[in-house]
């Protein structure tokens, strides 16, 4: 499998059915914990399909929010789901903020970290746009063993193709647990580092609501389904039908766990 075919972002509403829709929950918990004041300028960076931001709108009513990411399908998703005067969405890179120093009080950021080309770089960019005493938080999937979802598909897909081993998302992504997310934002200079866990349910109505989002072929696991031949993504599909057990009501429920960390930022002294 190409490096450039490992993850696609090109629409929106696949998104939002694979992953969107546990992030906005995920967010909820993180602005709380932030514990930050209401009415200050914020960023969102990789802002996606908006989940960050419409929780930003509802929970900490904000003076503004300027939001960013790199693919166009998924701000007009955004876009269309948050008519909101706050806030202004923008195509560009987490890794080169075209925002000036010091502009917002806090930044923030969603599940996107694992999958920029430098993470330090976001991290240090975040710091940059945030005023002296800000915060810099964010926020990724467990990937290591903490999302049952993906956790299960990558076991069963590996154990259908061994070779691709090295494609399993806690093998390629080690900025998803507490240490190392830790150490980024002590790299970043930011003071006051927290790190903890937050777990939401992820119930699936049957099989079909767990298996469909997979073929959306929309972030690395279902971008990797979709590079197999029908046979290998039909075995696949029986072994996880076969291993998840479901409820008397047919619902699969799953835990999902994502690591968040926040900072501040050092003032001037």
């Amino acid at each position: 499998m190409s490096e450039s075919a490992r993850e696609n972002w090109t629409s929106g509403s696949a998104y939002e059915e694979y992953v969107g829709r546990w992030s906005r929950r995920v967010a909820a918990e993180f602005i709380d914990w932030l514990a930050v004041d209401r009415g200050l300028e914020w960023a969102d960076v990789g802002c996606g399909t908006g989940a960050m931001t419409g929780c930003i709108l509802k929970q900490a009513d904000p003076v503004s929010v300027r939001a960013l990411d790199k693919a166009d399908a998924y701000l007009a998703e955004a876009r269309d789901e948050l008519a909101d005067a706050r806030v202004q969405f923008e195509l560009g890179d987490a890794c080169a903020l075209p925002w000036p120093d010091g502009v917002v009080d806090i930044a923030v950021s969603g599940l996107v970290l694992n999958f920029v080309a430098d993470a330090d770089a976001m991290a240090s960019g975040m710091r940059r746009i945030t005023r002296p005493g800000g915060k810099v938080g964010i926020y990724v999937w467990d990937y290591a063993d903490g999302m049952q979802m993906m956790r299960n598909f990558w076991d069963v897909a590996i154990g259908q193709v061994p070779a691709d081993a090295g494609l399993d998302q806690a093998e390629r992504f080690p900025l998803c647990q507490p240490a190392p997310l830790r150490a980024l934002f002590e790299r970043a200079g930011l003071e006051s580092i927290a790190v903890r866990g937050i777990e939401i349910l992820t119930v699936f109505q049957d099989f079909g609501d767990y298996w469909r989002p997979f073929l959306g072929r929309q972030g690395a696991a279902p971008t990797y389904l979709a590079s197999l031949a029908d046979a290998t993504q039909a075995a696949i599909r029986d072994a996880l039908q076969a291993r998840l057990a479901p409820e008397p009501d047919g619902s699969i429920r799953m835990m999902a766990r994502a690591w968040a960390v926040q900072g501040t930022v050092p003032a001037i002294s």
